[in-house]
């Protein structure tokens, strides 16, 4: 995002406090303040964590390498430097709290983790629901079993090793810290500022009408967390310092794909219709392998479980949920702001020429 994006995407967030969002609430084992360093702080998660932390009271120091959005948060102390061995910055300083968001490769995240060791008092680790690598049953929890690291060698961050990659980071965070250590592994995080695209492409599509080629049926889960309440929970980690891993998503079941397409119809105002295409269907036409259809999976096969995960272990931790309404309006306002070719070009969905295509094609099938 470029500076005046995420300008604009705090004062929504703002506006949505004000409106009733979910409030940072005080954590109850902490009212003191903490000295807190973020790896990264500038890109999407980042922001959000510093907004939360300031609300707190707490005092946020960044360490990146100065190059996305350089001078966002001018009242903050950046350190810069480099995950690869660029670390002097950090030499010889002290903090409560590291909230890591931006390790991807076990041996950058170890540099870190040893470097600082005696000097935090905890290591937070932002990993991810993909470490669990497959899902074959509804409610997988923190305790089931995650995806093999890849070969020490193998550093480059692709679809097949980031799952892998990321269970290696956790390894070396947990074998560091010990009770120090907590886990956060976020599912589809979204809302304002998501320039992946996968949630708001099913936002601004219903928002701007007619018929919508939806993906399966409408009582297909859907499961995610709003960066806010993944940024609240990550705040309430470091007043609380809990031990352990935690799934930070919507409780299992909680939503489904239909509810959030009545969602953006109902925030847009729009004459949006609905076309469900069968998992057959859009397995035929590779919809999935091009990113066309988004957020959404197969209730059937090896990754049916994978919008079924328990959260219970990060609710009964203080996870909390804004409801889906707010996460469509705010997501849709955002997008609304971005420069056109941003806003007209997402990254992933169905093009309206493809979409027409498919919707003919969909059409002829059923008749």
């Amino acid at each position: 995002m470029k500076r005046r994006e995420v300008i604009q995407l705090f004062s929504a967030a703002a506006a949505a406090t004000l409106a009733g969002g979910p409030a940072f609430a005080q954590s109850d084992r902490t009212s003191r303040k903490l000295r807190v360093l973020i790896f990264g702080g500038t890109g999407f998660l980042g922001p959000h964590f510093v907004q939360a932390l300031q609300a707190g009271g707490h005092q946020v120091t960044l360490f990146n390498r100065g190059k996305s959005n350089p001078g966002l948060f001018k009242d903050l102390e950046t350190l810069i430097g480099d995950r690869d061995g660029k670390l002097d910055a950090l030499k010889g300083r002290e903090w409560d709290v590291v909230i890591d968001d931006s390790g991807y490769v076990p041996r950058h995240v170890k540099l870190s983790a040893d470097l600082l060791k005696d000097h935090v008092r905890q290591y937070i680790f932002i990993s991810s629901i993909s470490v669990y690598g497959a899902f074959p049953k509804p409610g997988l929890d923190e305790d089931d079993t995650v995806a093999q690291p890849p070969d020490a060698k193998v550093e480059e961050v692709t679809g097949a090793t980031y799952g892998g990659l990321k269970a290696g980071c956790e390894q070396v965070v947990e074998s560091t810290y010990g009770a120090r250590g907590t886990i956060v592994r976020p599912h589809y995080v979204v809302g304002p500022g998501d320039s992946t695209d996968r949630f708001t492409y099913w936002v601004a599509r219903v928002a701007r009408g007619g018929q919508v080629l939806a993906p399966g049926s409408a009582n297909d889960p859907l499961q995610y967390i709003d960066v806010r309440d993944l940024a609240a929970f990550v705040r309430r980690c470091a007043e609380e310092r809990p031990a352990g891993r935690f799934n930070a998503c919507t409780p299992p079941g909680a939503h489904t794909m239909g509810e959030l397409m009545e969602a953006g119809k109902r925030v847009s105002g729009s004459n949006a219709t609905f076309a469900w295409a069968s998992a057959e269907f859009i397995q035929k036409n590779g919809l999935m392998e091009k990113g066309e259809i988004p957020i959404w999976l197969p209730p059937t096969g090896p990754l049916a479980g994978a919008l079924l995960v328990s959260s219970a272990r990060a609710v009964q931790q203080g996870l909390r949920f804004r409801d889906l309404g707010t996460t469509v309006r705010d997501t849709l306002d955002w997008n609304n702001k971005r420069p056109a070719e941003q806003r007209d070009n997402l990254s992933v969905g169905l093009k309206p020429e493809r979409e027409a295509e498919l919707l003919k094609q969909l059409t002829t099938t059923k008749g």
